[in-house]
C-alpha cells in the first residue's frame, strides 16, 4: 500500500480525569446495540485461528452528530467504537480469518478512509483520557475501546490503523488472550501471573521473549507481546506513566512503534504519534518483505547455479566454450540445456537441447533431461538407444503431453578425427574444417523427430569426418530466431548465423572470442536482447602447431 495516513489539522480538548480502575466492573445503564458484553459473555472468547480474530456480528448505535459535536463523550456506557467528539459509531465486521494481509491493508488504508484508533485499557468509562482528534480532512478520528484482549480481538477489524495499549493493564491482571478458553475476561485479578512464553517464541519483530523482567519478576510486557502476536501488521503505541520511562523504552524494543506518557497526552501529540507509528510500521513491513525477497532470490540463484552444467573433459585436447542466457527475466536457468563429458575410452560426448515453452517447469525438465543424458552416457548408451530412453524420461516427467524437446548429440572419437551426430528435431550444427575452410551446416536429412512427439520414433546416427583441426558449433533455435533489423522483422535463420560466423572466422576469431563476437552481432541485428532462451556450445581441435 502507498496511501498516506491522514495528518492532524486541529488540536482537541484536554483529557478528562481518569475514572477509578475497578477490575470486573460493568458500567450501569441499559444495554444498547453497541453496549459492552456482560462478564459472562466476555468470558467466552470468540473462535479464531493463527491469522486473526473471527468476524463478530456488526453492531451500530445512532446518536445525533449535532448533539455530540459540542461535548466530549462522557464516562457512560460507551459502545465499542466512538469518534472523539462524536458519539455516533459504526463497528465494521471483522475480516474473515486467513484473508490476505495485502487486501486487508488496502481496504483499511484506502483513499477516503478516516483514521481509526483501537484503545486497549481497562477503564470501563470508555477511554476518557484520549482527547478529541481530527484528521487532515477535518473528520473525527474514530476511537474504539477494549478492556482486555478478548474485546480487542473482536474490535480489531482491518480498518483499524493503530492500537494504543495501556501498559497499566499488566498491573491490573487483565491479560486474558483472545485465543485462551479459560478464565473470565474482566473478572478479579488473577492470583498468579500469566505463564511466560517459550524461549523459542519471538516477538512481532523476532525479538526474544524473556520469561522474567530484569528485576526477576514476571514479564511486565507479556500483554504487549500478545497484542503484537494478535495484530502483527498493525502499528502499536504504548501508553504509560512518566515514571515508567524504562518500561516504555523496553516496549519499543519488544516491538511497539512508539510510547506516550499519560500525563503529557494531548490531541496534537497523539495524532502525530499515530501517523508516525503507522508510517513506521508500513516501512518496517516493506523492508521485511524486501529482505525476504532478496533472500529468496539468493537461494534461487544458488540453486540454479548449482544446476548449471560443469563440462568433464579431463584428458582431452579439445577446447570448450559456451554461452547461456535464459529468456525469463531474472532467471539463471531456461528450457535450453547442454552438457559435455569424456568417457573412459576417450570419447567426448556433447549434447544440446531445448524444451518447448518457457517458465520454471520447462527449466526443471531441461535439467532432468541433461542429468539423465549424462548418466546414460556414462552407462555406455549412445545414438538411438540413448535418445529412446530420454524420450521415456520426458514422457514420465513432463506436465502435459504437448511438451516436447529437441536434441542434438555428438560423439567425437578418441582420436578426434570423426564423430557420430544424432538430431532429434534440432537445428544442425555448424562445422568448419582446418586450413581456413569456410564453415558449413552439417547435413540435416538424416534426422528424427523431437522427443515426445512419436512413441516409436527412431533417430539415425550420421557419421561425420572431422579431420585434424576443426571447429564445431552447436546452438539452440533462440539464437537464429532473432531479427536482422527493426524494420523488416526478417528472421536471422541458419544462413544468417552462418554468414556471421564466417565473417568472424575470416577475421581470426576462435574459441571464446568467436562466441562473444557472434553473440554481439546477433544482439545488434536484433536491436536488443533476444526473447527466447539461448544456448551455444563450441568445441575446437587445433593440432596445426604440433
Amino acid at each position: 500500500m502507498s496511501a498516506r495516513a491522514p495528518s492532524a489539522s486541529a488540536a482537541g480538548c484536554s483529557s478528562a480525569p481518569r475514572a477509578e480502575r475497578r477490575p470486573g466492573a460493568v458500567p450501569p445503564g441499559p444495554a444498547g446495540p453497541a453496549a459492552r458484553p456482560t462478564p459472562e459473555e466476555a468470558a467466552v472468547p470468540p473462535p479464531q485461528d493463527a491469522t486473526g480474530p473471527a468476524a463478530p456480528p456488526a453492531a451500530t448505535s445512532a446518536v445525533s452528530p449535532a448533539a455530540s459535536a459540542s461535548s466530549a463523550p462522557s464516562p457512560g456506557p460507551a459502545g465499542p467504537e466512538v469518534s472523539a467528539g462524536s458519539a455516533a459509531s459504526v463497528s465494521a465486521p471483522a475480516p474473515e480469518s486467513g484473508a490476505p494481509a495485502e487486501a486487508a491493508e488496502t481496504r483499511a488504508k484506502g483513499a477516503g478512509s478516516a483514521l481509526t484508533l483501537l484503545v486497549i485499557e481497562d477503564d470501563p468509562g470508555g477511554a476518557p483520557g484520549v482527547p478529541r482528534m481530527l484528521d487532515e480532512s477535518g473528520r473525527p478520528v474514530k476511537i474504539r475501546t477494549a478492556r482486555n484482549l478478548t474485546e480487542a480481538a473482536r474490535l480489531l477489524t482491518d480498518d483499524v490503523h493503530c492500537i494504543l495499549l495501556d501498559l497499566a493493564l499488566l498491573c491490573d491482571g487483565i491479560v486474558e488472550d483472545a485465543g485462551e478458553a479459560g478464565g473470565r475476561a474482566d473478572g478479579p485479578r488473577a492470583a498468579e501471573p500469566a505463564p511466560a512464553p517459550a524461549a523459542a517464541d519471538g516477538g512481532a519483530d523476532g525479538a526474544p521473549e524473556p520469561a522474567a523482567s530484569a528485576a526477576g519478576g514476571p514479564d511486565e510486557l507479556e500483554t504487549l507481546r500478545r497484542v503484537l502476536r494478535l495484530a502483527p501488521r498493525h502499528a502499536v503505541l504504548a501508553l504509560t506513566d512518566g515514571a515508567d520511562a524504562e518500561r516504555a523504552a523496553e516496549a519499543v524494543r519488544v516491538g511497539a512503534q512508539d510510547y506516550l506518557f499519560r500525563d503529557e497526552l494531548d490531541a496534537g501529540l497523539l495524532t502525530r504519534a499515530i501517523r508516525y507509528a503507522v508510517e513506521r510500521k508500513r516501512a518496517d513491513l516493506a523492508q521485511r518483505q524486501l529482505t525476504e525477497s532478496r533472500l529468496r532470490a539468493q537461494e534461487n540463484a544458488r540453486l540454479e547455479r548449482g544446476l548449471l552444467p560443469r563440462p568433464l573433459l579431463d584428458g582431452s585436447d579439445l577446447r570448450f566454450a559456451a554461452r547461456y542466457r535464459p529468456g525469463r527475466s531474472r532467471a539463471l536457468l531456461g528450457g535450453d540445456f547442454y552438457d559435455t563429458v569424456r568417457t573412459q575410452d576417450g570419447t567426448v560426448h556433447a549434447m544440446i537441447g531445448d524444451v518447448s515453452g518457457h517458465g520454471p517447469d520447462e527449466a526443471a525438465l531441461g535439467v532432468e533431461l541433461r542429468i539423465a543424458w549424462r548418466a546414460l552416457t556414462f552407462a555406455g548408451l549412445c545414438g538411438d538407444e540413448l535418445l529412446g530412453t530420454l524420450q521415456r524420461v520426458l514422457e514420465h516427467e513432463r506436465a502435459n503431453e504437448e511438451i516436447f524437446a529437441t536434441l542434438c548429440t555428438v560423439d567425437i572419437a578418441p582420436d578426434g578425427r570423426s564423430a557420430g551426430v544424432c538430431l532429434a528435431g534440432h537445428p544442425s550444427p555448424l562445422f568448419a574444417g582446418g586450413g581456413g575452410a569456410a564453415p558449413r551446416l552439417l547435413p540435416y536429412d538424416e534426422s528424427g523427430p523431437a522427443l515426445g512427439l512419436l512413441p516409436q520414433a527412431r533417430w539415425p546416427r550420421r557419421h561425420v569426418t572431422l579431420g585434424r583441426s576443426w571447429s564445431l558449433m552447436m546452438y539452440t533455435d533462440g539464437l537464429i530466431e532473432g531479427h536482422v533489423d527493426d524494420r523488416s522483422r526478417e528472421r536471422l535463420g541458419q544462413q544468417g548465423l552462418l554468414d556471421i560466423v564466417s565473417l568472424r572466422m575470416r577475421e581470426g576469431a576462435r574459441g571464446e572470442r568467436l562466441l562473444e563476437s557472434a553473440m554481439t552481432d546477433v544482439h545488434r541485428l536484433n536491436g536488443g536482447e533476444l526473447t527466447d532462451d539461448v544456448a551455444v556450445l563450441l568445441l575446437e581441435r587445433d593440432v596445426s602447431g604440433r
